[in-house]
């Protein structure tokens, strides 16, 4: 399990923003299903347009974006569906990480990654110390990531934490309980996207949702590109957050 440093300096975002996108990937079997193809395409397809999305959110000024990768319901998927997703971020990770490098993409994955095993715990740990020193845009990637887990693993360590004497209980505010979930030195998401139409959270960024806004685009993922982003910042860019304050 991954706990994030600390924040690392980025560029500053717009002043309308958004600092921060979250973005649900969603749809990748559904484009492969439509095109007669194997599933194991859908994703390698997804997978090409997660690449797009992190330069487009470069280059509209996003200095944090995070990419719900493999959540902890995808391990009830078919074995092989599992197998090809676990193959290709395996890939992802060998082959992108001078890239991310180069772009000045600095990489952490949040999540509960260990149940992908030791070699891709080791590998995820050299790609994060490779790309630590990137300022351009944090890119996080959630896999193995369900929010109800997070919640509870944090509860638990705010309840040993007590128990043994290193935690007042009155202490325990709002901005101390996020210091024990995965997001740990990270801004919360201004915006949370989901793609293919479909319209919940599932499970993602629960108690870090709480404030952002939502734009759900009727796009299946592997089609996702920079036009889709740019309209789902300018949508948001739109809004008038009040964050409960005023009427």
């Amino acid at each position: 399990m991954s706990a994030a440093s600390e924040a690392v300096a980025a560029p500053a975002a717009p002043a309308d923003g958004p600092l921060h996108v979250a973005i649900i990937m969603d749809g990748n079997r559904r484009w492969a299903q439509r095109r007669g193809l194997p599933v194991a395409l859908g994703h390698k397809a997804g997978a090409e347009a997660a690449r797009r999305t992190v330069e487009a959110a470069a280059e509209q000024g996003v200095s944090w974006l995070t990419l719900f990768a493999f959540s902890s319901e995808n391990w009830r998927r078919p074995m092989e569906e599992v197998s090809a997703l676990t193959g290709l971020l395996r890939l992802y990770l060998r082959s992108e990480v001078a890239s991310l490098v180069r772009e000045g993409v600095r990489l952490r994955v949040i999540g509960d990654y260990s149940r992908f095993g030791p070699e891709m715990a080791r590998s995820i740990l050299a790609a994060e110390t490779a790309t630590a020193g990137g300022t351009r845009l944090n890119l996080n990637v959630a896999l193995s990531y369900g929010a109800r887990d997070e919640i509870l693993a944090a509860v638990r360590a705010a309840a040993a934490a007590i128990a043994e004497g290193r935690l007042a209980p009155g202490a325990l505010d709002a901005a101390a309980f996020g210091r024990l979930l995965h997001t740990a030195g990270m801004p919360d998401p201004d915006l949370i996207v989901r793609t293919s139409g479909e319209q919940r959270l599932s499970n993602f960024m629960l108690w870090q949702a709480a404030y952002a806004e939502f734009v759900f685009q009727d796009v299946l993922w592997p089609d996702y590109g920079a036009e889709h982003l740019a309209a789902a910042i300018g949508d948001f860019r739109r809004r008038d957050r009040r964050f409960g304050a005023r009427p």
